[in-house]
């Protein structure tokens, strides 16, 4: 009996699950990017007028570094392993290509067998003599 192959809906779920916490995660690591962007500004400011020591405020750029440096990365890696779910959701709706079938008087046809295509031949015409 011809049957068409069925997508794995529960992989697919999964990586649809999968593919939102990656997204999630990249938006937590940028909000929490910002935050950290607005707080080295407020302390630019403080420095500005006179609240802390310009020795505070290199350890503050050190420090804010190192974290904007850590975030930048963690985005990074969440960006690649998002791509990474994304190809393998492609390849797997790829596959649910359509499978051919008829129907005839003597049952389904399509299934197993491989499409056969004609060899059209150019028809050599004759000169004339």
């Amino acid at each position: 009996m011809a049957q068409e192959k069925k997508m794995n809906e529960v992989f697919f779920a999964q990586l649809l699950k999968d593919f939102s916490v990656v997204g999630e995660l990249i938006r937590a690591r940028q909000d929490e990017k910002q935050g950290l962007l607005d707080e080295f500004t407020a302390e630019s400011k403080r420095f500005f007028f006179g609240k802390i020591s310009e020795k505070a405020l290199s350890s503050s750029v050190k420090k804010t570094n190192t974290e904007l440096a850590r975030l930048d990365s963690d985005i990074r890696k969440a960006i690649s392993h998002a791509k990474e779910l994304s190809d393998r959701a492609r390849r797997l709706t790829a596959k649910q290509s359509p499978i051919a079938f008829r129907a005839t008087l003597a049952g389904i046809v399509g299934a197993n067998q491989k499409a056969k295509r004609k060899v059209k031949r150019k028809k050599i015409k004759r000169k004339k003599k």
